[in-house]
């Protein structure tokens, strides 16, 4: 696969898109409808991706080498120590674009003189953070998007 680039702020709106997409292709089995959109909902309000987009950095996933290709998955630190963002396209996951994104965000920490990551996963990203080296330090319920959610703090040792 090994098609990867930095983000942008340019590219707000399709990530936007794949955010969006990610959450309500994939999450309707793990969360009530009610979480599922406002959850989906909330890539569109506020300036939550601006920011992670002006502040951390980005990688994302394409769908070629063409330069029409469009972003299939995205992932951002944000700061650099802390995975902020990680969603796939229904029609793009289980081909291993998110190890991917894991793998290029973790070299961007380490040049960043990280030693390990920390997020807070969804029970959508919990296994595959596992799967990929993560440990859980402990589960919490938060408010998001006005909506309750069960999440998990996890680290990686880089």
């Amino acid at each position: 696969m090994d098609l990867l680039r930095t983000l942008n702020l340019n590219d707000r709106d399709e990530i936007a898109a794949v955010y969006a997409d990610a959450v309500r292709s994939q999450a309707r089995a793990l969360y009530t409808a009610e979480q599922v959109e406002a959850w989906a909902n909330h890539a569109w309000q506020g300036e939550g991706l601006d920011q992670a987009l002006l502040a951390g950095q980005g990688l994302a996933s394409l769908s070629s080498a063409t330069s029409n290709a469009s972003i299939e998955a995205f992932g951002v630190l944000d700061p650099i120590d802390r995975l902020s963002l990680l969603y796939c396209r229904g029609r793009s996951c289980r081909q291993g674009r998110s190890g991917q994104l894991l793998e290029g965000l973790g070299q961007l920490a380490r040049k960043g003189g990280c030693r390990q990551l920390r997020t807070e996963a969804s029970q959508l990203s919990r296994p595959l953070l596992l799967r990929q080296g993560w440990q859980v330090e402990q589960e919490e319920e938060v408010l998001f998007a006005g909506t309750a959610f069960v999440r998990w703090r996890m680290i990686k040792f880089l």
